[in-house]
């Protein structure tokens, strides 16, 4: 059993074909065929049903793929220790962040990390939660932000700070011009502009306030929820006057005001937490150290650590 050859099954097992695979690993069909059928004989077993479309997985193969995938990630860890135990930080550092954290916290933390790593360099995702879980657990990404609950197996996370959410209104609409807080049943019979399902930050503003969804649908006037695909798509129908919406703190700034109204929302007020994730076998803590004393020398505003 080779490296080579768990390479050429986790291959296989992810394009769910002989060639495609073949072609990722930069090797022709025949000798990739011929390592797994190696292998197959060696261990006794069927790791794939040959099929004429595609390839299936047998069960047993995917629990032998499995361990394959972490072994492979493991075999990369001892190069990279190798590299930093001679003081080579230079491997890129692959990161996620969810949608609603990336275009407010990286321009200001990208060049933060930059002067404590220069020659680490950052490759940069911005996906849903479920899907920066998939990659981090594969080894796709090394540190993924995003916002507490995170429960995934082999998984340690590190809160970074806390945010509350505040209402944003026309500027023409006569909430603009209350000074309380505002609360649940003041907007009870407005047209509600949420992002859409599978953002996280949905299913916060839905939980804390979980009467929100019920009174779209029971309002004796014409109300509805728009979904947008981004907070800058919400941020400038509020502007128009299409309705309001609910944002995390971090999100807005002194140049919204000019777009709309910024209210708190009354007590209790929902929060989230913003967190760093990474698999608790990531063997570059050096780095994860560094990225994580990034984030701390940067002024987040309306945040508490």
């Amino acid at each position: 059993m080779t490296l080579n050859e768990l390479k050429y099954i986790v291959a296989v097992a992810k394009e769910k074909h002989f060639r495609k695979a073949s072609e990722t690993c930069f090797v022709s069909q025949p000798t990739l065929s011929v390592a797994i059928k190696k292998l197959e004989d060696e261990l006794d077993i069927k790791l794939f049903e040959r099929r004429k479309q595609d390839v299936l997985v047998t069960p047993i193969g995917k629990q032998i793929i499995s361990i394959a995938e972490e072994i492979l990630e493991r075999s990369k860890d001892i190069k990279q220790i190798a590299k930093e135990s001679q003081g080579n930080l230079s491997t890129e550092l692959k990161i996620g962040a969810i949608y609603t954290i990336a275009p407010y916290l990286l321009p200001k933390l990208i060049p933060s990390f930059h002067k404590l790593a220069p020659n680490i360099p950052l490759v940069i995702e911005e996906n849903y939660t479920h899907v920066l879980a998939d990659k981090l657990q594969s080894g796709e990404l090394d540190i993924v932000i995003l916002s507490l609950p995170f429960d995934e197996p082999n998984i340690e996370t590190y809160s970074l700070y806390e945010e509350s959410f505040s209402a944003i209104i026309p500027k023409d609409h006569p909430l603009a011009k209350s000074k309380k807080p505002i609360n649940l049943q003041e907007i009870e019979d407005e047209t509600i502009l949420l992002l859409g399902i599978g953002h996280c930050f949905r299913d916060q503003v839905v939980e804390a306030f979980p009467n929100l969804m019920h009174m779209n649908y029971q309002s004796s006037r014409l109300q509805k929820t728009f979904e947008g695909s981004s907070l800058e798509t919400i941020r400038y129908m509020v502007s128009s006057g299409a309705g309001i919406s609910i944002f995390p703190c971090t999100s807005l700034s002194e140049r919204d005001e000019e777009l709309f109204s910024i209210k708190p929302l009354a007590n209790p007020v929902p929060k989230r937490t913003v967190a760093l994730a990474w698999r608790k076998t990531f063997s570059r803590m050096q780095a994860l150290e560094l990225f994580k004393q990034a984030i701390e020398d940067i002024e987040i505003p309306c945040t508490l650590s």
